[in-house]
């Protein structure tokens, strides 16, 4: 994408005669002008011609033109990027499009796969750029730089197989920006955040959301369910399709294609099939396995304070904590984060109004006899047909099938005389009465 830069020993003057002259386009040999350039085009691919019966004019597989009204689309969206980044105090940055094939391979793991490899060119072999973060980091260790916030607009390649109904390309744009260099904890990343946020809310996508979670906290769960560490980058590759495929098909590429014991993907599927807001972070503290990884607590004090300083912005509200997260790159080792939009709400199979949930085992009498009384009410309630589930995958569920509150009762609340009740959207948590609890669900229902 052609961009402006300044003019060094040229007037305006004379850059304005240079661009109003008729187009030329310069060979080796001669020199011809646009339109005689286009007919010998045409007319080469229209005269019969044995050789060349079966050639079609078209894009290469995976690429696309954009017309003139879509250029007129992608410079006003770039210019909302572009102007956020400008705001936030970036520098504008530009690399080549290729670089040494070393370097991008050695970066990338199993997606190593996907880059565009180009012929040797006097003694370097060279790849087109996978994305736009290697060759930042590059940059900056051929400058030896220690600290910048950059931004970087331009095209990427990659080598697979394109969806074009799905908007997957294999050349695209990418737009970067990146805060390098050592700083406080969570400061930069919480930045970042907000910048996503400014963005999609200017450009008026519609609702969005935006999943964060910690590689740490991955391979700390990786650790306890019994991955083998070798296989932590070939597994998280795996996770990081949850987006595009069940956690049905995952799990059986980590058992049959990559090695993965049935009972450990069991394991980790407890865990990555859950997303929350602070609430959740606050049950992986007391998760009494996953607390036994030093580099899980690590990535969960993190989010924690990322999660503060998300507060003080006033984005909280669009921040998911995500275990389903994983970003398949290898040189992702700490926070990640990925916005999606929203507007394409589920359809309610159900009429669900309450779920009755349970954090401890040995509950169901106690769960039976509290649906009981929201049934007797009218009040349209389930629970799942087990006697000790997972407190997280009946949360899960809830979010799956859009129901809006949960109440939960446990010893505690058993010995105070009180259920929490839960609102699946904010996450809040408030304890009622037990003899308030039909009332105040009731109120709530009638609200919405």
């Amino acid at each position: 994408m052609p961009q402006l830069g300044l003019l060094h020993g040229r007037s305006w003057a004379a850059l304005l005669r240079q661009l109003l002259r008729p187009p030329r386009v310069v060979c080796i040999g001669a020199v011809y002008s646009h339109s005689q350039v286009v007919e010998a085009v045409l007319t080469s691919q229209l005269k019969p011609h044995q050789e060349k019966s079966n050639f079609i004019i078209k894009t290469p597989k995976g690429t696309r033109d954009l017309s003139p009204q879509q250029m007129v689309v992608r410079e006003k969206i770039l210019d909302v990027i572009v102007s956020c980044f400008k705001r936030h105090g970036a520098k504008g940055l530009d690399t080549p499009a290729f670089e040494l094939k070393e370097m991008l391979t050695e970066k990338y793991g199993e997606d190593s796969g996907l880059i565009y490899d180009l012929k040797d060119q006097g003694g370097e072999l060279l790849s087109l750029r996978y994305d736009l973060t290697v060759p930042f980091a590059r940059y900056m260790a051929m400058n030896k730089l220690k600290k910048m916030k950059r931004y970087h607009v331009g095209k990427v390649w990659r080598r697979e197989s394109p969806t074009i109904v799905q908007g997957r390309y294999r050349e695209f744009c990418q737009c970067d920006f990146d805060i390098a260099g050592e700083f406080d904890p969570m400061i930069p990343d919480a930045e970042c955040l907000k910048i996503i946020c400014e963005i999609l809310s200017g450009l008026q996508l519609g609702d969005f959301l935006i999943k964060v979670n910690d590689r740490r906290i991955l391979d700390g769960m990786f650790a306890i369910c019994g991955v083998p560490e070798s296989k932590f980058h070939t597994v998280c590759s795996s996770i990081d399709k949850l987006d595009k495929i069940s956690w049905k098909d995952v799990r059986h590429e980590m058992v049959a294609k990559k090695g993965v014991a049935p009972e450990v993907a069991d394991r980790i599927g407890d865990y990555v099939q859950c997303h929350g807001g602070l609430s959740l972070l606050e049950q992986m503290f007391q998760d009494p396995r996953l607390t036994q990884s030093k580099q899980a607590l690590e990535g969960l004090g993190d989010l924690k304070l990322l999660f503060e300083y998300l507060t003080l912005f006033g984005i909280a509200e669009k921040i998911s904590f995500d275990l389903s997260l994983a970003r398949g790159l290898d040189y992702y080792t700490g926070v990640i984060y990925e916005a999606v939009l929203t507007f394409g709400e589920k359809i309610r199979t159900t009429e669900t109004q309450v779920f009755v949930a349970t954090p401890q085992k040995n509950f169901l009498r106690e769960r039976l006899k509290l649906i009981a009384e929201l049934w007797d009410a009218g009040i349209k309630a389930e629970l799942l047909y087990k006697n000790n589930p997972k407190l997280l995958t009946q949360l899960h569920y809830c979010e799956n099938m859009g129901i809006p509150l949960v109440v939960i009762i446990g010893e505690q609340e058993l010995k105070e005389g009180v259920i929490k009740l839960r609102s699946v959207a904010s996450r809040e948590e408030v304890a009622i009465k037990r003899e308030n609890l039909v009332a105040e669900i009731q109120k709530r229902l009638f609200e919405s």
